[in-house]
């Protein structure tokens, strides 16, 4: 998890993030607001027995959506990290050969893959932003969008041997979903989806039959839920072998009872206060969370 520096609107990310919003509030008081929002919520997993590793953002350059590691690299079980090609350019300044390093050398990672070269010819892939892992069965979910480009999903799945499982996905205005991860999210054993999100009904039966063939109970969310981020959830596991899934409390007070009581047959909830992160940066509690694999 990267503790922000500078956490505020980016113009940039707003073109394709509907989910992001600015009221002209004082950046600063802004700033301040998600810096006590994320030591609540790293302070709170550390507490449930969950290993997190926490990084400073540097003050310079200014980097506003720093918070959301995620997108700008994934670790891999096989000794492989990633780094990934991102849509704005204020964000392509968040890729930090440090923070690079100091996971090469606690965890032992002997390859680095790059697609960062891609953001010249205009072609973007946002890691675990743009694609959610079914690592047991080797399968990438994607909705396609500018920062999902079907190019570099093709060349990952091929450099990672995943299979990737591609969709369009729209919100109820028929604007494109940005990221994948904020209309669905897969566990172990559950999976987490607006299905109505999908309008193409091939695609939308491709993707219910892979999760059905992988074992996954479908919990399905509708666009309100999806629209206060019910589909930005992470499962966990912490050092006594517990899963946890990971969800913001905006997330939690969406869900009706039966929803809740069917996480809770396979996880245990966790949920954090972070209305200001989500208000002004468009993401959640999945977003927050680069999740490590050695």
């Amino acid at each position: 998890m990267i503790r922000p520096a500078a956490f505020g609107y980016n113009e940039e990310t707003a073109a394709n993030n509907h989910f992001q919003s600015a009221d002209g509030k004082d950046d600063s008081d802004i700033s301040q607001k998600a810096i006590s929002e994320f030591d609540a919520m790293a302070e709170k997993l550390q507490s449930s027995g969950i290993n997190v590793m926490v990084v400073d953002d540097t003050k310079e350059p200014v980097k506003p959506d720093a918070v959301f590691p995620n997108n700008w690299f994934s670790t891999h079980e096989n000794g492989v990290i990633i780094t990934y090609s991102l849509y704005s350019a204020k964000r392509r300044q968040e890729v930090r050969e440090d923070i690079i390093k100091q996971l090469e050398e606690k965890y032992q990672y002997k390859k680095r893959y790059t697609f960062d070269h891609y953001s010249e010819e205009g072609l973007h892939l946002e890691g675990t932003g743009s694609m959610i892992f079914d690592r047991p069965n080797r399968i990438a979910y994607a909705c396609l969008s500018p920062r999902t480009r079907i190019e570099l999903l093709s060349k990952f799945g091929i450099l990672m041997n995943y299979q990737p499982v591609y969709f369009t996905a729209t919100d109820q205005d028929g604007n494109e979903i940005y990221h994948t991860n904020v209309m669905m999210s897969v566990g172990e054993k559950l999976a987490i989806v607006c299905l109505d999100s999908i309008a193409d009904e091939q695609e939308k039966s491709s993707l219910i039959r892979s999760l059905q063939n992988t074992e996954k109970e479908i919990l399905e969310i509708s666009f309100d839920q999806m629209n206060q981020f019910a589909g930005n959830m992470l499962e966990l596991r912490n050092d006594m072998g517990e899963t946890f899934l990971v969800m913001s409390t905006t997330a939690h007070n969406a869900l009706n009872k039966k929803q809740i009581e069917l996480i809770e047959k396979y996880d245990k909830i966790l949920h954090f206060e972070i209305p200001t992160i989500e208000k002004y940066g468009g993401g959640s509690v999945r977003c927050m969370i680069a999740e490590i694999f050695s």
